[in-house]
């Protein structure tokens, strides 16, 4: 699966969709950025109500190309920013992270 698949095939809104379609391979529902940088892996989603720019700090160390924010959450202009600078996809969703792990899976593990 591609980043842009996130937002063209299961309907993500994309906040910031970074030049390049990088590949998909896991996903990972976390909102301890700690937790995330210890068991995250390259190439996963990253499913979290964190909407900060820690997160992508987080996201790029590791070599997550896209993060999606639940619950609406809204989401700064310096999270935006940062994710620019960084590469990294930010999407948002009104679904909880219990929905969007279940919407990923298959698509990803199926």
């Amino acid at each position: 699966m591609k980043v842009s698949d996130l937002s063209t095939r299961l309907g993500f809104e994309a906040i910031c969709a970074p030049a390049g379609d990088a590949d998909v391979t896991d996903g990972y529902a976390s909102d301890l950025l700690s937790d995330v940088m210890a068991k995250a892996g390259d190439g996963s989603v990253l499913i979290t109500i964190q909407a900060h720019k820690n997160t992508v700090a987080v996201a790029s160390l590791i070599g997550i190309p896209a993060v999606i924010i639940c619950n609406d959450r809204p989401v700064p202009s310096d999270m935006i920013e940062a994710a620019e600078a960084e590469g990294v996809a930010l999407l948002r969703t009104p679904k909880t992270q219990f929905e969007v792990a279940g919407t990923l899976y298959p698509e990803l593990r199926g």
